[in-house]
Parts: C-alpha cells; structure tokens; sequence
C-alpha cells in the first residue's frame, strides 16, 4: 500500500525538503559593483581538510602522530541506535578536527550485501539543500548582484501579486510567510499517483500561486520549502544562468565536491547510502530510489557524500566563503526557531543556517529528513572541525518523534566529542 507517494509508513506528505519551480525568463543582472572573488586557498582548504582517518576499535590506543582516539561511549552510543525496534538500519559520522576525520559507523549501509555505510557513499543530503541555495544566494551578495532586501516583486514579477514586499532575507530566514507548494492538494496527488513524476523545477511555486502569504513577512517564522525554491529563480533572474550551474561555479567546483549533483531523476550514483522506511514488524523496505526528486529541487535535491557534506558545512558556515559583513547578516540568528528535524540542543534561524547551542558549546549547520534518511551536518565557528551525521532512515517531529529525541540526544554527545578542548 502507498500514501503520498512514499510506501505506507512513510509520513503521507512528501519529506519536509519538498520543492522547485518557475518558468519566467531570467531577467538581466542588475549593474551592482562585483566584489573580488573567493579565497581559493581558504576555500581548498576547507575542502580538503578532511583527511580521513578509520575509527579505531575501542581501547586502543590513539594515534602515532597524536590524533584522537576513537571513543568507545560514541561507538556504544552509535551500535543502541540501529538496535532499536525502529532504529535505522545503518549510521555514519564524520568527525573532523583541524584537517583529520574520524569515520563511526554502525550497523549496514545496504542490508542485502551487509556492507557498512562508507564516508564516499552517495546519499540523499534532504535539507540540507538549503543551505547550498543559501551559500549561491550570499555570494551574489558579496559579488553585488543580490541585495537581502531585494524582493520578490523586484526579482520575479511574474509571482502572485501577494508576494511582492517578500525580501531575499525573509526567504533565506523561513520568515516570508509564502505557502509551503509541498503541502498543496495537487502536488500531494501527483506525488501520491507517480512518486517519480517528473515536475518542471521553475514552476513548482505554481501549487501555492493563489493562495495568500500565511503571515505578514517578517512577523513570523514558518519553515517552508517555498522559500528555498523562490531563492533559486531569484540567483537565476540576476545572473540569467541555471540554479545548477550557479552551484558548480559557486560551490561545488571551489570546494572540490566531485560527488556532490542536483539531479531530476530518481537514481543515486553507486556507490550509495541506501535509505530504508523501518515499521517494525515488516522488514525495512528500501525507497532508495522511490522518489524522483524535481519537486524538491533546490529545497531538498541534492546528492553527496558524508565527507563532501563535512567539506561544504565547514566552507558555508566558517569564514572561508563569505565577505565578513555577509557573515554578519548570515549569523543574525532567531532564538528558538528550528531546523527540520531539529538539530542538536537549543536552535536559532539564520539565513539558511541554524544555531546550534549545546551544552559544550555552539556550533553552525543544518539538517534534513527524506524517506529514508535523516541528515545533520554542522561546523564550528572558525570552520576547522565538522560533524556530518546520516543515518538510513527518516525521522521527523511528526515521524518517530521518540527516534528524533534519541537522535538529538546521541549528536550531542558527538558534538561535545568534537568541541573538546577548544
């Protein structure tokens, strides 16, 4: 039996990433000053600071050169987790600490060979997307194309006439009060006849375009996959190129991610991280490649790896990528707003980033759900230590919300591994 395009047990609504869309003709790029380029040695070395180092079995000890050793409390914590009735069925996270990376895994990353997840599997990073389109748009910014108090009526005319006052800064902050097009009536019925409907990407924002905004913009925060979509057309009608390539120009190429892409299909590139919808007492089921993922797009489309994930968060949320005053904006943070699922300890909204305060301290990052996998990647202030942590099946508020507070619980534990002696 299937429910909203996803086999029955998967949340009815499309994962909480959901969305893309808009056929309007990009409009020409406005005449700001362009700001000089990236650092590409700051950048390159971001992204190659992950040397990767295995997890060592518990009780040895550490190093030769000095480096940490693997903790046996993380491992345990890691192994209770995929032994839980409803506990995915594989885990893989990254910690990395000023250019070295320990790899933890536990139980499998494809139950039918048995094999462990791997630091290069390719995998569904949900919404974790987000923060990619947040990294396009800020840089548009520091280049002069994009101002965060442009807005909707400027950039993109052609949208409802309800939506003109909304700014880049309320969408990239989830405070635009636009309608969530994941969550329209026709969108779910496609999805729920075809999960690999193939959507147009640019018109996606077509389901919601007679509904109202939910709020007056800026009074509210609502996280909405509208809003990340709407980022995308507005980094094309500036520069008059694709969202696609604007990532592998801006991001993808600068960083080195090689197996990070934002595909329409429904494929993964081998090898992947296979996703599962876990309902004890059936079996997992593997939703792999269940769903096409053009209406999620910008939102939620993208594909890498756990440790190109690292390489992106410690970029996007260290210094490296932005000029300082866009920082500044990028880190003007909202108390008490979540990611989605929430991320370790006490979250803050930024623009297209999430304040995580836990009890050892505060790192940056974003999170995301899909069937079958629910992301976290995050990075500390200086960008010189990342935690990525996947696991192989979706949880969410609304879904396994017991499973998310163990999760929650067991990345702050890895957190405060990876804040130790700073």
């Amino acid at each position: 039996m299937r429910q909203g395009g996803c086999t029955a047990r998967v949340s009815p609504a499309p994962p909480s990433h959901r969305t893309p869309g808009d056929t309007h003709a990009p409009t020409p790029a406005r005449g700001r000053r362009l700001r000089t380029g990236l650092s590409a040695t700051a950048l390159a070395a971001v992204a190659l600071g992950g040397l990767l180092q295995p997890a060592q079995a518990a009780g040895e000890p550490g190093p030769a050169d000095g480096g940490p050793r693997h903790d046996k409390s993380l491992q345990q914590q890691l192994d209770r987790l995929v032994a839980q009735d409803d506990g995915p069925p594989g885990v893989i996270a990254l910690l990395t600490r000023d250019g070295r990376t320990q790899v933890y895994t536990a139980g499998v990353g494809d139950i039918a060979t048995g094999r462990p997840p791997r630091p290069d599997d390719h995998m569904r990073i949900a919404s974790i997307a987000k923060a990619f389109s947040g990294a396009v748009a800020l840089q548009l910014v520091d280049q002069g194309r994009l101002s965060l108090d442009d807005t909707i009526g400027e950039l993109l005319p052609d949208q409802p006439a309800a939506w003109p006052a909304v700014t880049l800064r309320q969408l990239l902050q989830h405070t635009s009060g636009l309608p969530d097009y994941s969550a329209a009536p026709r969108f779910l019925e496609l999805v729920g006849a075809d999960p690999r409907h193939v959507f147009d990407p640019r018109t996606l924002l077509d389901f919601v375009a007679e509904e109202p905004l939910l709020f007056r913009p800026g009074a509210l925060y609502e996280y909405s996959n509208s809003d990340n979509i709407a980022v995308a057309l507005i980094a094309e009608a500036v520069t008059g190129r694709r969202y696609e390539d604007l990532l592998e120009d801006l991001v993808h190429g600068p960083l080195g991610l090689r197996r990070t892409s934002l595909p329409l299909g429904y494929r993964l590139p081998k090898p992947y991280l296979h996703g599962y919808d876990v309902a004890p007492p059936a079996e997992p089921e593997d939703v792999s490649e269940e769903f096409g993922v053009s209406g999620i797009w910008a939102s939620g489309g993208i594909i890498s790896t756990p440790k190109e994930l690292g390489a992106f968060i410690r970029a996007y949320g260290g210094p490296a990528m932005l000029s300082e005053k866009t920082r500044k904006e990028q880190l003007t943070f909202r108390p008490g707003d979540s990611s989605e699922p929430a991320g370790p300890g006490t979250n803050a909204a930024g623009l297209a980033i999430f304040q995580y305060t836990t009890r050892c301290g505060v790192l940056y990052g974003h999170t995301g759900n899909f069937p079958g996998y629910t992301q976290l990647a995050a990075t500390t202030p200086d960008g010189t230590r990342s935690l990525t942590f996947s696991i192989n099946a979706q949880t969410s508020k609304s879904n396994k919300p017991a499973l998310l507070a163990r999760l929650r619980t067991v990345q702050e534990d890895f957190a405060c591994a990876l804040l130790k002696g700073r």
